[in-house]
């Protein structure tokens, strides 16, 4: 019993496997038929209606709505982190950067400005490399 999980969608499928009617499979799960019309036409059903209907089937039974829901969250939170950590790294390379320009400005001699120009070059490289990361200019969509 509860083997493999089913698509919620495929509830209609199972019951015409089985040769059942609608009313037989209100009756064996103790569900309104109604409500069995309705989520064969795709709408909502809770957690106690699942529980009996995965009763019926012998099967765990899925939203794979729910599913695609919570992997779409779990994306634009990971983008969010993503987008947070870039800003982060923006300000340690400013940080950074007004450090090595103070160092420039009271050091006497030239290795002063090339150290801040060094690190403006890499700055600009890492940059732009987390940009390019981060926000997908080219994209997979």
């Amino acid at each position: 019993m509860y083997s493999n999980p089913t698509n919620l969608r495929n509830i209609k499928r199972m019951r015409l496997e089985r040769h059942w009617s609608q009313e037989q499979l209100a009756e064996m799960s103790g569900v309104n038929i109604r409500t069995i019309q309705r989520i064969e036409n795709g709408e909502n059903a809770g957690l106690e209606l699942l529980k009996s209907l995965a009763s019926v089937f012998e099967t765990n039974i899925t939203d794979s709505d729910k599913k695609e829901e919570i992997e779409q969250i779990r994306k634009k939170e990971e983008h969010v982190q993503n987008v947070k950590g870039f800003y982060v790294f923006i300000a340690l390379a400013i940080l950074s950067l007004v450090g090595f320009f103070i160092i420039a400005l009271f050091n006497s001699d030239s290795e002063g400005w090339a150290l801040f120009f060094y690190m403006l070059i890499f700055y600009a490289l890492a940059l732009g490399a987390a940009f390019l990361n981060v926000f997908d200019l080219f994209g997979e969509d």
